[in-house]
């Protein structure tokens, strides 16, 4: 880099030698261009000196910015967003919006023809609310982060926050439903109903009353439901906490394992024998001839007179937890005749229901793809003989002291109830929608107002609102002067039963043309009698 001295120099030698000149006036024009060569030296200089500073400062710069973006994660550590719903969760449009409507609607029904009132409870709960209610699915709870100081989780179902609620508020007895979303960490499976945030219908009676009736009022909903709906054959297996405990208590199993071996046993409806006595045997150390023993009584169907047999059996009768299960086991039978309903319910003994706060009678009604097996039929059965397990649609089971561990003098509420899974028939529903050819609406319009000729709008409008008054369901396009013929495709389209025709001879007249879409036929009708004439029709369609 040059330098003010060098450049001193090196004018002072150039001077020297032209010194010697012979002509002082070049002398003098070589002493002025030498000046002038020196002021752009000495300017180029000082700029290069000044860029190399401005490029030392960028350098430094950059440094500090390539350092800053290690610490925050380069670019390969960036996902592009996509837009989706998260996992296990599903959007549900207008048509499947209808159908789910109609679900509810009759399970709703079903729960008021039966004197349900309803109820609702918080989203979240204390987590110490929901922990060590529900055995090993407790890990399916979703935490909450800590907000406020309170530990909070969301809620697993509908019955424990049930259970809280008659404690906190000491009801003695109730008949009631709830109808809300709840939520699981489990592993979803869509295309079977199986989310991670789904709806359940609860129906519970509470109270003390005698042995079994509001057990097969139960059990006698969840038929209702389940035949109303048509969602095709079905089977209700019951069977008795009792029992199974004084089962696996005449079998040989550890205490402190009857919990976790029962939460084994509920899987045999998703896993064969031998992978559950795999489990048994390997993972929770139960000895392999116990387990042998167990696999010949959970092998075991049947109704109200393999209750009577097995009362009689040698082992089992040795327990006098199982004798009481299986003379409450008889008597819901007998209930259950009354209510015509013994032809869809089987008295199962692998049905566990994996969830510790049951006390005596579970239920759990699965769908079947061919007909059920006879009543008196092992599990195991010849291939062939026994329906085909296409899912649980509904379940349940008597809690009787789960309130008494949230009361603080332990006092017990009996409880019954069951639980309908909507996710899973409402997805049974849908798909028989698409295999349908029934058209699905996915409004309730009655009457469409509409017009035959342009510059209409305020009459149709004026019709429109007196309709809407009146309770009629209306409605009317949103265009100044839109077709005749659009307007009644739009209502064919949508299955808008009827359309109220204006024109300006109609409105002279001080009628309305009233037509019937499904046939095209069309009537005039007075205006002062068109909302009389319009509920006449609705209730004949």
């Amino acid at each position: 880099m040059c330098s003010r001295t060098g450049v001193q120099t090196f004018g002072n030698y150039f001077s020297f030698n032209t010194g010697h000149s012979q002509n002082s006036h070049s002398e003098h024009r070589c002493n002025q261009l030498i000046n002038n060569e020196y002021v752009m030296i000495r300017q180029a200089s000082d700029c290069c000196m000044y860029f190399c500073l401005c490029a030392q400062q960028i350098d430094e710069e950059v440094s500090k910015l390539l350092q800053l973006k290690a610490q925050l994660g380069g670019d390969e550590d960036k996902h592009t967003f996509v837009l989706k719903t998260a996992k296990g969760t599903r959007d549900y449009n207008p048509k499947q919006m209808a159908i789910r409507e109609k679900v509810f609607d009759t399970i709703i029904r079903c729960f008021k023809r039966h004197g349900a009132e309803t109820i609702d409870t918080p989203v979240f709960e204390l987590k110490e609310t929901l922990t060590g209610k529900y055995g090993e699915d407790s890990k399916l709870i979703y935490d909450l982060k800590d907000q406020g100081g309170e530990l909070l989780s969301l809620r697993y179902d509908l019955t424990v926050p049930f259970a809280r609620y008659l404690a906190m508020n000491k009801i003695t007895n109730i008949k009631r439903y709830h109808i809300a979303k709840v939520y699981r960490r489990d592993n979803p499976a869509m295309t079977r109903g199986r989310y991670r945030e789904f709806y359940q219908c609860d129906f519970d009676i509470a109270g003390q009353y005698d042995p079994m009736i509001p057990d097969a009022e139960c059990l006698k909903i969840v038929h209702e439901i389940l035949s109303e709906l048509d969602l095709g054959d079905f089977r209700i297996k019951v069977n008795d906490r009792r029992i199974l405990d004084g089962m696996f208590e005449v079998c040989g199993v550890p205490d402190d394992k009857f919990r976790t071996i029962c939460s084994t046993v509920d899987k045999l409806d998703k896993m064969s024998w031998e992978d559950v006595k795999n489990e048994m045997v390997n993972e929770k150390g139960l000895a392999s001839e116990v387990a042998d023993q167990i696999g010949e009584y959970v092998s075991m169907q049947g109704g109200k007179d393999m209750a009577e047999k097995l009362l009689q059996d040698p082992k089992l009768s040795q327990s006098k937890q199982a004798c009481a299960g299986l003379a409450d086991m008889k008597l819901l039978f007998s209930y259950l005749e009354l209510f015509n309903v013994t032809d869809k319910v089987v008295f199962d003994l692998s049905l566990a229901r994996g969830l510790d706060y049951y006390t005596g009678v579970i239920c759990e009604a699965v769908l079947t793809q061919t007909t059920s097996a006879p009543a008196t039929q092992e599990r195991n059965g010849p291939a062939g003989e026994e329906g085909v397990s296409v899912g649980s649609v509904a379940g349940g089971g008597r809690y009787d002291g789960l309130v008494g561990m949230f009361d603080l003098k332990g006092r017990k509420v009996p409880c019954i109830g069951v639980s309908i899974g909507i996710e899973r028939v409402f997805s049974i529903m849908e798909q028989k929608a698409k295999m349908g050819a029934e058209k699905i609406r996915t409004t309730e319009t009655q009457v469409l107002v509409a017009s035959a000729q342009k510059n209409l709008l305020e009459e149709r409008l004026k019709l429109t609102a007196e309709l809407w008054d009146a309770g009629i369901k209306a409605e009317v396009l949103y265009k100044k002067n839109p077709k005749l013929l659009s307007q009644l495709q739009h209502c064919e389209e949508t299955g808008i039963p009827l359309v109220a025709i204006l024109g300006e001879q109609e409105i002279k007249d001080g009628v309305v043309k009233l037509r019937t879409v499904a046939t095209r036929e069309e009537v005039d009708v007075s205006r002062a009698e068109l909302v009389e004439e319009v509920k006449k029709r609705c209730q004949q369609l």
